[in-house]
């Protein structure tokens, strides 16, 4: 496994990532991850959140709307971090936090799918939430804590 994460890290784009001095190289797309980062959980708060009673007078079917950019926010994520690893493939992907992180990540994805299945497919006539709408939010709050908080330790541990 060494040989093959020493091959991903020796490539000319991982060097690149990893050792330019441009700006356009490792500065902006770890810019560009934290970005996302903070669009898929703080957007999936805002919906887990609203599940969780705060600001009951905001209706909950309009927070459908913020799926397609959460999904964006989610693919430059994953676009990045891609970079982000490959250019530290070494250090990054035998470190246990970095497979803690991916869980909490695909975790957080199967609840927001979850969620838009069984909460906002099946919301009442007068916007009533069903009853699952508070695990799956509390769920779904835990894992974007829980992603965000691994990928920090990971650059400091």
């Amino acid at each position: 496994m060494t040989g093959f994460l020493d091959s991903i890290e020796g490539l000319s784009f991982s060097t690149w990532v990893g050792e330019s001095k441009s700006i356009w190289a490792y500065p902006t797309i770890l810019w560009l991850h934290v970005m996302g980062m903070g669009v898929v959980a703080g957007l999936s708060s805002v919906i887990g959140l609203r599940l969780l009673g705060i600001s009951p007078k905001m209706p909950v079917q309009p927070l459908e709307r913020l799926y397609p950019l959460i999904w964006a926010g989610f693919w430059v994520n994953a676009a990045t971090g891609t970079a982000l690893l490959m250019a530290s493939a070494t250090k990054r992907a035998v470190d246990p936090l970095f497979y803690i992180k991916m869980v909490f990540i695909f975790a957080g994805v199967f609840l927001l799918q979850r969620t838009r299945k069984k909460v906002f497919q099946n919301l009442g006539p007068d916007g009533e939430v069903p009853g699952s709408a508070k695990a799956l939010a509390w769920a779904s709050l835990v894992c974007w804590l829980g992603a965000v908080t691994a990928g920090r330790l990971l650059a400091y541990i």
